[in-house]
């Protein structure tokens, strides 16, 4: 390797190297991307729809995910709350319904480095048995290790046909 291309090398990699460190609140953002629903069929050959929601994330401080699964307490971090359409209005879907809560525990994630901010696309998967609810939305939030809460982000109107 010649001297003159090994310099111009350990520039570019110098260059490369200086990215400026991006800044973010503390707080996590949510983003809703996007809703898919696909028929799908269960071990028993029953009849299912699939709902796979996803969402982009940012978290400015990367303390996003459940350090640790076993304390209930701060077990679950990503919470829906489902809304049905009952004659053109939107009303909670009570437990009544549902049995539970709609809550999820996003995996713990740690970014190493100066730059702590992590960023990415999350997806949800949703089944749907009984054709108990034909339009739907969500209303999600996520909170992150330090008990910070995302902002509120909401689905549209989803169509539910089995």
């Amino acid at each position: 390797m010649s001297f003159p291309f090994m310099v111009a090398w350990l520039i570019a990699s110098w260059i490369a190297g200086c990215q400026k460190i991006e800044s973010y609140p503390p707080e996590p953002y949510i983003e809703y991307e996007r809703f898919e629903v696909r028929d799908s069929t269960d071990m028993l050959g029953n009849q299912k729809l699939i709902g796979s929601l996803w969402f982009y994330f940012v978290d400015g401080d990367g303390d996003i995910g459940a350090a640790d699964t076993s304390d209930i307490s701060n077990k679950y971090n990503l919470f829906f709350t489902m809304f049905e359409k009952i004659d053109g209005e939107f009303y909670e879907v009570g437990l009544d319904k549902l049995g539970e809560p709609i809550r999820f525990i996003i995996p713990f994630m740690e970014r190493t480095g100066q730059n702590k901010t992590l960023k990415g696309e999350i997806n949800v998967e949703f089944e749907y048995y009984f054709n108990v609810f034909d339009t739907i939305r969500y209303d999600f939030y996520i909170i992150d290790r330090a008990g910070n809460y995302s902002n509120m982000e909401s689905t549209p109107e989803l169509v539910l046909e089995l």
